[in-house]
């Protein structure tokens, strides 16, 4: 068994080694023996969170846990290439929510090249390209002819054309993992190049085609996080929104004007101020979340209501663990972690400049 990596997880006023190891071993705690993360036990799991978590045990040093994760995926992908959107406590034979979400299902790409980072494990990745492709044609079906990917498919199969700015950037991302897995396997995917540059394009530059959700904290960050968004355009964007989301010393609202600030957001944003170099920055967010840590278990409250002082949900979520784990691996200079959210091991200049 793997031994636990856990000293770049070390970051002053967030995490000390022991705390560090209590959240991993909290995370393990709530994994499946048959490698599903749910929310936690008795909640649901969804394709996106479970890999999130599934990176965060990657990042320290828990490799055998993450691939069972990824087998789990790997067992349970639907013939048409997607996964439900939700299972009940992480049971693939009870699926609670039978649509299907396009960015759900493109982030197994981004949890794979993470793990193959992670592991130079050749013998995975081959095991693992027919799922990611699959994955990958599901969504690109979706794809609109502006660039943006519809948000979802319904039970019954019906596209839902309609795209998120969050869920397209998320998206993104993962069609760089895609294209990374594919020309380490010399397999070149002309197709999905062009559709990323599409999709990187729509995003620059023409919020007309999302919804408007700039009332959500993720709308913000995303194009950034997900690498649409890079260098002067990605600072300003930041500034812009600052004084709107970020409460000092609290945290990142979820949605304004709500006073509630969420441990995963915050961490998020964490995550694109170190992918932008503001690592002072970053760490003064990871810090002013520490509140939302409960001792006991090692893993984080969902959110915090600070107009009535309350932590809000009652729930301790492996995604929020997660997502902190991942941005203080990145902070801490963990190259798996460091090469997937900086876009260094990544594909690169594929969006147009025209249209």
């Amino acid at each position: 068994m793997t031994a636990p990596r856990t000293e770049h997880l070390v970051l002053p006023g967030v995490l000390t080694e022991q705390q560090a190891r209590a959240t991993v071993a909290g995370l393990l705690a709530v994994q499946r023996a048959d490698g599903a993360i749910p929310w936690f036990r008795g909640h649901h799991l969804d394709p996106w969170d479970h890999t999130e978590a599934a990176m965060a045990l990657d990042a320290a040093g828990e490799h055998e846990a993450a691939a069972r994760a990824y087998a789990w995926l790997a067992r349970h992908q639907l013939p048409d290439g997607s996964w439900y959107a939700a299972y009940a406590d992480g049971d693939a034979e009870e699926p609670t929510d039978l649509g299907r979400e396009s960015n759900f299902t493109a982030y197994v790409a981004v949890g794979v090249w993470h793990h193959y980072l992670a592991t130079g494990d050749d013998a995975f990745l081959d095991r693992m390209w027919p799922v990611v492709v699959a994955a990958v044609e599901h969504v690109l079906a979706l794809q609109q002819p502006g660039g943006q990917i519809g948000w979802k498919r319904e039970a019954d199969g019906t596209p839902v054309t309609d795209a998120l700015l969050t869920g397209s950037s998320s998206i993104h991302q993962a069609l760089r993992c895609a294209l990374a897995i594919a020309e380490q396997r010399e397999e070149p995917q002309p197709d999905w190049e062009l559709a990323t540059g599409l999709l990187a394009h729509a995003i620059r530059r023409h919020p007309e085609r999302f919804l408007d959700k700039n009332r959500y904290s993720m709308d913000w960050y995303y194009p950034v996080l997900g690498g649409a968004v890079s260098g002067a355009e990605a600072k300003a964007r930041i500034d812009e929104g600052w004084d709107r989301f970020v409460v000092p010393k609290l945290g990142v609202r979820c949605v304004v004007p709500n006073p509630w600030v969420t441990g995963g957001e915050s961490c998020e944003l964490a995550l694109t101020l170190w992918v932008m170099g503001e690592s002072d920055r970053a760490l003064e967010i990871l810090q002013s979340v520490q509140h939302l840590r409960d001792t006991e278990s090692g893993l984080y409250w969902t959110g915090y209501v600070f107009e009535d002082e309350a932590i809000w949900p009652r729930e301790l979520t492996t995604w929020t663990a997660g997502s902190l784990l991942l941005a203080v691996a990145a902070l801490g200079g963990d190259e798996p972690t460091c090469a997937v959210f900086s876009g260094s091991r990544l594909p690169a200049g594929l969006a147009p400049e025209c249209c």
